[in-house]
Formats: structure tokens, sequence, C-alpha cells
């Protein structure tokens, strides 16, 4: 408002100033007719009607001055200033200069004498009028005032808009506050956008993102600890019946074999921990992707590494455990621990599902856009029904429901693999033997990109 009002100060005196300077203008021209060198010197005809004239039509103080170039000859006030610029003969000048401590507004002319003037034939005639501009500073005034009231009014106006606007705008917000501080802790449930300004849906749709991901991270910790309660339940009751049987034989031999029980029970616990924690760490890797650290992994390195570490397992059963892996293996961007995590469930499998004696190999290997590592045994295999349900949680199949375990091994290798936009395959051996391969497959598409 302030650079408006400015600027129309700017305009409004331009304006005022270009109507009174017309009217100044008449007075100069029509002095100017009245004057006359024809009888050798300088004579101006009746000015003063003129003038008074002029002072009734702009009702303020009005002077003139007539003289020629050199102020030999002068006619009319005197000490009228002239402009700080030389005058251009035929060519008026406007200006403000101050006349007997009035302000005044000035009309300036310079034009050769006609006929010239015998003492000084080269000289010129210059015509002044002057009117005082108290006249015209309150007419600007007046327009001023009404240029500020009328952009007061429009401010109020666009302010009223604007809150207005403002209001409604916001209205679907406070909804939507009322709607959340209504909600209960545990409701995360995603926020309905109906009604919603378009600028503030794509809020709305990160919130709602975000609350997914809050909600199956919660899930997840809930069915952790649902599980952890399940299965640490009948392991801890059975070691706790020991231990009172233990506490109460007398016979060594007794609770030896007491003691002996409760160290396998501990290690099925410990096992059966460390795959619950094992797979709470890979859903809760698999919900926060951005927290990943992506690296470039060497499959080829990876099985190698995996196969050395179990290899004592191995040996125990007289195993014949071997690796077929190019030196220069697939590379492909992932987790490294994840995918380690996710071979040595499949390996741990294969090893305790293969009779002693027998051969596990562990290949990588990539084709046709897809680069993949499988583990080939010689156990007993799994029937289509198992294949089919492979991956849910506490779930055995029909070959191993003789052997120690939890049924978390291939939901562990599940969830990595959906985290890493990988598949497992599982499939029953066609070369005339018994066994089972898995293999974790890698698109060059996919999350995991693969390079060769």
């Amino acid at each position: 408002m302030g650079l408006t009002l400015w600027r129309s100060n700017q305009l409004l005196r331009q304006e005022v100033d270009a109507a009174y300077d017309r009217a100044l203008a008449g007075a100069l021209r029509a002095i100017d007719l009245n004057v006359s060198t024809a009888s050798g010197g300088l004579a101006v005809e009746q000015p003063f009607v003129l003038l008074e004239f002029f002072e009734l039509t702009t009702n303020a103080r009005v002077y003139f001055r007539v003289a020629t170039e050199d102020g030999l000859a002068e006619i009319g006030s005197p000490f009228l200033p002239l402009p700080a610029e030389p005058l251009r003969t035929g060519e008026p000048r406007f200006y403000y200069a101050m006349h007997e401590d009035t302000p005044v507004r000035v009309a300036a002319l310079a034009r050769p004498a006609t006929p010239p003037l015998p003492n000084n034939p080269t000289t010129r005639i210059v015509l002044q009028v002057a009117e005082s501009v108290g006249t015209r500073e309150i007419f600007l005034r007046q327009l001023l005032r009404r240029s500020i009231e009328r952009d007061l009014i429009g401010i109020a106006m666009s302010v009223v808009l604007l809150i207005v606007g403002v209001v409604v705008a916001l209205r679907p917000l406070t909804r939507l506050q009322r709607e959340l501080e209504a909600r209960a802790a545990d409701d995360l449930r995603p926020i309905d956008d109906t009604g919603v300004p378009t600028e503030v849906r794509p809020l709305v749709a990160a919130v709602n993102r975000h609350m997914a991901r809050y909600a199956d991270m919660a899930r997840a910790q809930r069915q952790f600890l649902d599980d952890a309660s399940h299965q640490l339940r009948t392991p801890l009751s059975v070691l706790r019946t020991q231990v009172d049987y233990a506490l109460r034989e007398h016979d060594m031999a007794e609770v030896h074999r007491a003691l002996q029980a409760m160290h396998e029970g501990l290690d099925r616990a410990v096992r059966m921990v460390n795959q619950m924690l094992a797979l709470a760490r890979a859903r809760d890797a698999s919900l926060t992707l951005q927290s990943w650290v992506r690296e470039t992994v060497d499959l080829s390195a990876l099985a190698c590494e995996v196969v050395r570490l179990q290899l004592p397992q191995a040996r125990s059963k007289r195993l014949d455990l071997g690796v077929e892996a190019p030196d220069n293996g697939p590379l492909i961007h992932g987790c490294e621990w994840m995918l380690r995590e996710a071979v040595a469930n499949l390996l741990d499998n294969a090893i305790r599902y293969t009779p002693e004696g027998g051969s596990i190999t562990v290949a990588v290997r990539s084709h046709s856009g897809c680069v993949w590592i499988e583990i080939e045994d010689q156990g007993p295999g799994m029937t289509p029904h198992d294949i089919t349900l492979a991956g849910t949680r506490f779930r055995r199949g029909t070959a191993g429901k003789a052997l120690p375990g939890a049924g978390l091994g291939l939901a562990i290798v599940h969830t990595i693999a959906q985290a890493h936009g990988a598949r497992l395959e599982l499939r029953n051996r066609t070369d005339g033997r018994t066994g089972l391969v898995a293999a974790l497959v890698f698109s060059l598409g996919g999350p995991a990109h693969s390079e060769s």
C-alpha cells in the first residue's frame, strides 16, 4: 500500500500539473499576443484584465513578467526567477520556484522580438506567468485522500475475502484434527481425504503411507511377541519339569540323563529363539527398506563363506559338502547379512535332512536375465502340498516331523527373498535320486539389481 500511495502521488502530481499547466500556457500565449515592439520599445497592452480573469479561474495569486533577455527592459513582477537551464526559442518551460517567499509554478517562453529592437536587434523577449501553488496542492491532497480511501476499501475487502478463504480452506484440516484426536492410540486406519484441499492431499497420502508402515511394524512386533510366548512356553515347561525331576533324583546316572535331556532342550530353545529373532529382524528390515545399507554382494564369495562356516556341522555327519561357483561370481545389490542368513538357513536345512554319508552341492549360476544360488541335497524331499505351503511360520513338512526344529527356516528365507524382490523356488530332484533343490532366484531388473 505504501508503494502504491507513493506511485499514486507521483502520477497524480503529474496529472494535476498537466491540467493546471494548460491554463498557464493559455495565459502565457494571451500575454504573448499582447506584447509589441513596433514602437521601438517593449510594450504590453492591458494584461491586468487577463490576469484578473486568470486569478478568478485558478483561485490563486498570479504574477507575470515580460522582459528582454538582457534585462534592460522589464514589465510586470520583478525578480520572477528564470529556470535553471536556458530557454529554447519558442518552447514553453514549466517549473517550480520561490517568489517573495511564496512557492509558485512558472510558465516561461523565449521568442525573438518582432520587429527587432533598434538598440539590440538580436535579443529575445522572455515571457513569464506564475501562479501560487496553494490551490493545486489542496486539489492534489483531495485526490490523494480519495485514492487512499479507495485503496483502504480494497485492502479491507481483500482481508475479509482472505480470512473467509482461509477459514473455508482449513475447515477440512480442522475436521482431520478432531478425527485424529478422537482416535484410540492403536487406531492406525488411513485418514479419509474426502473434502481435503488438493494441495493437502499429498501430505495426507504421505501420512497414510507412514501410518501403514508403522502398522506393519506394530503387527510384526505383536506377531513376534505372540510367537515367542506361544513357542517358548512348552520348552520352558519341559525344562522346569526336568529340573524338578533332577532335584528329586538321588541316582547320579538318572541326574546325568536328566541334565543331558535339559542340554538338548536348551539347544533346541536357543536355536528356536535365534531363528525367531532372525525372522523378526528380516521382517523389520523389509518394512523399512530405506534403513538398508545397500551393498554390492558377490554371490560366489557369499556361498563359499556360508559353506566354510557350516563345514564342521556337515563333517559331523560325514557329508560331502561342495561349492560350484565361478571365481568372478555374479554381483547383486542388497543387504549382505540378510542374504547370508537366507543361504545359511537353506544350507542348515539341507544338512539336517541329508542322511549321513550323503552329499550337498551349493551352486551359483546365471542365465536368461536371472542369477540364482541353489542348494541341492539328498534328503527325503518335499511333497507338492508341503512345497505349496513352504514359508509358513512354525509349519514343518512331512519329512521333518521326526526331526528337531521350529519350522522357521523357510519362513526366514521367504521373508528375505521378498525384501530383495527375489523368489524362493523349491523342487524335488529329477535325476532319479531323492533330494530337494532350494534356490534363491534374483531378477536382473529387480530391487536387488544384478551385475555380471
